[in-house]
């Protein structure tokens, strides 16, 4: 019995005994790699290593990370590029060869204005519609059919836009009214109202269907106009149209007045006939020429088919 517990107490402190030496052989070779470890670090050449690591790592994440800017960046490059061909083979006539614009007269107008600053809104919008190229310098440039196709009026927009800050072309979320709740459309086209009767009848008159203006100009119609161009054509002000800044006009209340001209083309014409939405004019000269024009030959005819007596009369 006593022989038993001291050969059990033997192999316990014999197990223990391997344990330590196992740990103290642990330890011992941890140890030795760390020295080797410390002993390389402090090599002349352990910097450098490390140097050499940390860019090859920094390279590949932002390699890894970045493509998509780069082909952005060279995309738009691309673009600014064809931009650019197009400019000098259809609008450097008039406007430079640089965008500086020609001030030159001739016949009494001027070829054509600088477009540095002028934006890729004024772009978008001018040759957007057709307006520009134009065939020959003039007071008023029409809208006619588009010269250029979406890609090449955006390569003309870039373009300009690169010569100076100017206004950009706009998204859709900034003039369209689809993410509002009922309430907030109607909202909008009451505010938009409000806005256009104070600053645009003059010119558009109160239907939106344009005007005549001084020294041969015109305003145009704004039925089945683009909301982009509108809300463009306010940002830039074309022409003799005064431009509204995001200062005098947020882009919020831009998108209320273009949601109240829409407005006015679903809302139906009660009144008959509309004489164009023209206005008083229009309606004075309807009324003056067809109505009290109407009135007084009606009164002529019924004065020359009146019976007359051919009795003589009796003297009492």
């Amino acid at each position: 019995m006593w022989s038993g517990s001291a050969c059990s107490s033997r192999s316990t402190s014999s197990s223990k005994h391997r344990t330590a030496t196992g740990k103290d052989f642990i330890v011992r070779l941890l140890n030795r790699t760390a020295g080797r470890l410390s002993r390389h670090r402090r090599g002349p050449l352990a910097g450098l290593a490390v140097l050499l690591l940390g860019l090859l790592i920094s390279g590949s994440l932002y390699t890894v990370l970045s493509p998509a800017q780069a082909d952005s960046q060279a995309s738009e490059t691309e673009q600014v590029a064809k931009g650019k061909e197009l400019f000098l083979a259809s609008c450097s006539f008039c406007h430079g060869q640089n965008g500086e614009g020609v001030a030159t007269v001739r016949d009494g107008y001027q070829l054509g204005p600088s477009l540095v600053g002028v934006g890729a809104a004024a772009v978008d919008f001018q040759v957007g519609t057709g307006r520009m190229p134009m065939a020959s310098p003039g007071q008023q440039a029409p809208r006619k059919p588009v010269v250029f196709d979406d890609d090449e009026v955006a390569a003309l927009a870039a373009y300009v836009a690169s010569l100076g800050p100017g206004p950009a072309i706009p998204n859709e979320a900034d003039y369209s009214i689809d993410e509002l709740s009922e309430e907030e459309r109607q909202e909008a086209i009451s505010r938009g109202g409000q806005i256009f009767l104070t600053n645009c009848t003059a010119c558009h008159n109160f239907n939106g269907a344009g005007g005549a203006m001084p020294r041969g100009g015109y305003a145009p119609t704004l039925h089945g106009v683009e909301p982009k161009y509108i809300f463009e054509a306010m940002l830039t002000g074309p022409q003799q149209m005064p431009n509204f800044s995001n200062g005098n006009l947020s882009p919020e209340e831009k998108r209320d007045v273009i949601a109240y001209l829409g407005s006015l083309e679903e809302t139906p014409e009660y009144a008959g006939f509309t004489l164009g939405g023209l206005g008083p004019v229009s309606e004075g000269l309807f009324a003056w020429v067809i109505g009290i024009g109407g009135l007084v030959g009606a009164a002529v005819w019924i004065a020359s088919h009146t019976t007359r007596t051919k009795k003589s009369k009796v003297n009492a």
